[in-house]
């Protein structure tokens, strides 16, 4: 796969989450009219709804940051190298974590936590994992790579709350071989169009196929990393946490789900509180039209 394919699904992602964090308060009520939503039960974390951070502010107002120095690093990334990891996993956040469970061609299973990965569309569903190279092993790849690419099948298992450590105790560098679910007290049950096995615990189990991959090279043309590309063929969801919209479909709801982000170093996330912003109207690109004063 070449890169101007990579950066077009990449573009195609970020214009879905734009469409998501800004969907307008009429859409979202086509989707979730609360005249049709259940009473649902109270969820497993505590969810606040509150004010967005400026519910006085108007189009056309600066939002300045808060502080008193408005002096900037520059970070070169063919200079700063490996060097960049913490600035990176501690400035793209919070990040989603998906447990990736995969199995050798001779059936020893894997199971590991990234949180270098991103759904990027939803008809058919295509994710998206990064993987970066490993010292250590003669091909540089970890186990849940290696096995990915000699099978091309694996799992995605969303982590919630409820299975943080046991999920967190399978992020070691074990030696290539040693089954995680095992050593982590999880539970593994088959899949159904795929051969690696899913984690009972988890909510949401999505079975993948390998569909692309790319090679991330450094400047000295070392690969450091390769970007996976897989096509969700099959999803499975506990009941318990779902919802419905207005036409039916099936949607999650995050107060019973209880999803776990990454933040940087070793930490995790809740969330807490939540507020709604409307998406702008196109009338807003008529905007001086609209606030002139009348003559």
């Amino acid at each position: 796969m070449d890169l101007q394919i990579l950066l077009a699904v990449a573009a195609g992602a970020a214009g879905a989450s734009a469409f998501f964090i800004g969907s307008s308060r009429a859409h979202l009520t086509r989707w979730f009219p609360h005249s049709r939503q259940p009473k649902k039960p109270k969820g497993l974390v505590e969810v606040k709804k509150v004010k967005n951070p400026h519910p006085d502010w108007q189009p056309g107002q600066k939002l300045p940051h808060p502080f008193d120095s408005n002096h900037r690093l520059e970070l070169d990334p063919a200079q700063e190298g490996a060097g960049l990891y913490p600035f990176v996993i501690s400035s793209v956040v919070p990040r989603p974590i998906a447990f990736i469970s995969s199995l050798s061609k001779e059936g020893v299973g894997n199971l590991s936590p990234y949180s270098y990965f991103g759904v990027m569309s939803h008809d058919p569903p295509y994710v998206t994992i990064g993987t970066c190279a490993t010292s250590g092993r003669p091909n540089r790849m970890k186990d849940s790579q290696q096995n990915i690419l000699e099978t091309g099948e694996f799992t995605l298992n969303m982590m919630s709350e409820w299975f943080l450590e046991a999920a967190n105790h399978t992020c070691g560098n074990y030696d290539r071989g040693v089954n995680e679910v095992e050593l982590a007290g999880l539970t593994p049950v088959p899949s159904v169009r795929v051969k690696p096995p899913r984690i009972d615990e988890a909510a949401v189990q999505l079975e993948c196929k390998l569909r692309h991959t790319y090679d991330v090279k450094n400047t000295k043309e070392e690969v450091t990393a390769t970007i996976i590309i897989g096509e969700v063929v099959l999803i499975h969801v506990l009941e318990a946490v779902t919802g419905k919209t207005g036409h039916g479909h099936i949607y999650v709801e995050f107060d019973k789900y209880a999803p776990v982000s990454r933040l940087g170093g070793n930490t995790y996330a809740r969330i807490t509180e939540t507020y709604d912003l409307p998406r702008p109207g196109k009338e807003w690109q008529e905007r001086d039209a609209l606030v002139a004063p009348a003559k």
